[in-house]
């Protein structure tokens, strides 16, 4: 579902070696590497390896040529569309061995950061409009009071910051995964940027879902050639989710010493779409701390990250981010990072009314028979125990231990009072002294 009335506009093709603003050095060594590396001989086999359009890729082949780093073999491609072939001169591969030793990237040309920054606004998160009804549809699967979406839906419209915070077992992972669903559209990432000759990588496997596309045609690079810039990859709107691991060192560049390149930090890699912060409390740095350092972001939409020499630069922030906690606000942030944070909700546990769907609903899903005797023993001997305390995701916990006990003694799925009594027995530890 597209959450926008329109899809993303997407980066424009460079139309000549002088559109791209990069330094003419580094794309002519770009394209030497590669050509070293990969072993590539014809324009559009290049084309596609350094991503750029095949004009513009002839012209930096030509402009190897006059340098006579590169020459042309003589060989026309018979299987490619009788295309002539190209190859390094003995200058060529020592200029490339020499360039390989200063920095291992090669492949597809990056983007200057001063470029990304366009496309970042014309893919803003805050560009997005989320309805009532995509937000619905995306947590269909969950039970949650009207009000909590009054409140959602804003913050997530707004692409602003939100604190999520209550007791555990309640759904606040979920909700975010929710809202990440919601988002539903596609942006455009860089492979690798630029900045004063550095090259930072950005689009990772790992972190970005890349859209289905018609690559395998051999035709279909001629025919999408000029549609858009193919340094980026089309992808879902990315989301990094972070727990305990989380650690201040983790929102910096990561130098590769080997390749002499950059690896983007997870924030710039989340550009355009959500950072979930879970378990905010449970990482070695405290949580005021990992604020602190988001408090520039936050309210300037702008993050600063340093190189090795410690020169310091500035990359756009534009991601929506999620703190998820179950401590109390107050405990872990001062007044000054809680007003930083837009929009602050509170994920309760159920009420009885809701409670009673959701054990309806996970039972019916695990094919367990409700059993009437079972659930007012539950609600009326085993709640009480715990001042009528519901969370989500108990029914789950309490179902599952029915069955598992079930399976164990060899009898079809049921819920009775003796049943509940020994799933509930798991559920909470008793408080005892034990003898070391």
């Amino acid at each position: 579902m597209n959450m926008q009335s329109s899809p993303v506009l997407a980066p424009p093709a460079p139309r000549s070696l002088d559109q791209m603003r990069l330094p003419m050095v580094m794309m002519r060594d770009i394209l030497l590497k590669t050509m070293f590396r990969q072993n590539v001989e014809i324009v559009t086999e290049i084309a596609r390896s350094i991503c750029l359009p095949v004009s513009v890729t002839q012209e930096l082949v030509d402009l190897a040529r006059t340098q006579k780093l590169v020459e042309a073999t003589g060989t026309l491609h018979a299987n490619s569309g009788g295309e002539m072939g190209y190859q390094l001169t003995d200058t060529g591969k020592s200029r490339a061995l020499d360039a390989l030793s200063q920095s291992e990237y090669y492949g597809a040309m990056p983007v200057p950061l001063d470029v990304y920054r366009e496309q970042v606004k014309r893919q803003s998160i805050r560009n997005i409009q989320v309805t009532r009804d995509q937000l619905t549809t995306a947590m269909g699967h969950l039970i949650l009071p009207r009000s909590l979406l009054d409140h959602l839906g804003p913050a997530v419209s707004a692409g602003r910051s939100i604190l999520m915070y209550g007791p555990p077992g309640n759904g606040k992972s979920s909700i975010s995964n929710g809202i990440r669903d919601a988002l539903g559209d596609k942006i455009y990432i860089p492979r690798a940027i630029e900045y004063t000759g550095q090259v930072i990588t950005v689009y990772d496997p790992i972190v970005h879902t890349a859209a289905q596309e018609q690559v395998d045609d051999p035709n279909s690079l001629r025919r999408s050639a000029g549609r858009y810039d193919t340094r980026y990859v089309l992808c879902d709107r990315p989301t990094v989710v972070t727990g305990g691991e989380l650690s201040l060192s983790m929102l910096d560049l990561v130098y590769n010493p080997t390749a002499r390149t950059y690896q983007a930090p997870l924030q710039l890699k989340s550009t355009g779409g959500v950072f979930i912060v879970d378990d905010l409390g449970r990482q070695a740095e405290p949580p005021q701390a990992l604020v602190n350092r988001w408090i520039v972001p936050l309210e300037e939409s702008r993050d600063i990250l340093a190189l090795q020499s410690g020169e310091k630069f500035e990359v756009p922030f534009d991601t929506l981010v999620i703190f998820s906690t179950n401590f109390h606000p107050n405990e872990i942030f001062d007044k000054a990072a809680l007003r930083r944070i837009f929009f602050k909700i509170k994920i309760d546990g159920p009420c009885k009314e809701d409670f009673l769907k959701i054990f309806a609903l996970v039972a019916r899903k695990k094919k367990i028979p409700l059993d009437e005797r079972a659930i007012v023993h539950l609600l009326q001997k085993k709640y009480p125990t715990i001042a009528n305390e519901y969370a989500n995701y108990q029914p789950v916990f309490l179902i599952d231990q029915m069955i598992a006990i079930c399976e164990f003694e060899g009898i079809p799925y049921q819920m009775t009072p003796e049943l509940i009594d020994r799933a509930w027995a798991n559920m909470f530890v008793k408080q005892e002294a034990i003898v070391h």
